[in-house]
């Protein structure tokens, strides 16, 4: 995944992603960034670019959800125990007056692990937030949807997990797992009631099978997909019109969110 600034910076992340590693007690990608100064192609840094994956990631998506989710929303659903569930909880607490942080996975062991996990991170946010944040552990995926204000997806699934009837009115969901043209987290319904944009659109017309899979079954047309995080970013798209609006958000990652991460590293080093 290359990216570059003339002049400034140039990147490149090298990855693999072996999605049975978890049953391994290993992660599913492990990554290296690789940054060169951009006038003479000069190594900077040689850089952990799993944990750039997992923060970059979490960024963007409460990005996003700074345009997508309603103000007041208080309920967060995390759907997923991997290493990057924790991530997006905290970044999505950090933007909205989140309380109550739930977890779901498919182990309830895992589930119960994750939820100690940011219940024990929470308290270094705490102080800035002012609020304390509940993390309970949900058995029964349907309910913990039907009951947040922001569901974030962030497994392994080759199906679909969360189901649109499940979405309450003003819901905002944030998919991050899949990256597969043939893979989704969520169902057709899902993207036929919401509000759609992707992190970029360039990546994710070619990978976000949440999103592809219903356009080529005829479900909605290629224009359902509103615009991209660059477009909510300039103005050139509006985000959430009514607080009734379903939202989506389907990020695929970008070697430019990358650059951006492994620069912001390379200069507090």
């Amino acid at each position: 995944m290359p990216a570059w600034q003339p002049g400034e910076a140039i990147g490149l992340k090298l990855f693999t992603l072996f999605p049975q590693n978890p049953a391994r007690g290993l992660p599913t990608i492990h990554a290296q960034v690789l940054l060169f100064d951009g006038k003479t192609g000069v190594p900077v840094a040689v850089i952990d670019g799993t944990e750039i994956t997992r923060r970059r990631t979490a960024a963007v998506a409460a990005l996003a959800a700074t345009f997508l989710a309603r103000e007041a929303a208080s309920r967060l659903l995390v759907v997923g125990t991997g290493a990057q569930a924790p991530h997006n909880a905290l970044a999505l607490a950090a933007i909205r007056p989140i309380r109550e942080i739930t977890i779901w996975g498919r182990s309830r062991a895992r589930a119960e692990k994750t939820a100690r996990d940011i219940a024990d991170a929470w308290p270094r946010q705490a102080e800035s937030h002012g609020r304390k944040v509940r993390v309970p552990v949900a058995d029964d995926l349907e309910s913990a949807v039907r009951a947040a204000d922001v569901v974030s997806c962030a497994t392994s699934s080759s199906t679909p997990l969360v189901h649109g009837a499940w979405l309450a009115p003003g819901a905002h969901l944030d998919l991050v797992g899949s990256h597969s043209p043939n893979e989704r987290e969520c169902d057709d319904e899902a993207v036929r009631r919401a509000r759609v944009y992707v992190d970029t659109m360039t990546n994710a017309m070619q990978e976000a099978g949440d999103v592809l899979m219903p356009i080529r079954s005829g479900v909605v047309p290629g224009s359902h997909v509103l615009g991209d995080l660059y477009g909510l970013c300039r103005g050139d798209v509006g985000g959430r019109q009514t607080a009734d609006d379903i939202t989506l958000f389907k990020s695929v990652g970008s070697a430019h969110a990358d650059l951006a991460a492994a620069r912001m590293v390379a200069a507090a080093s």
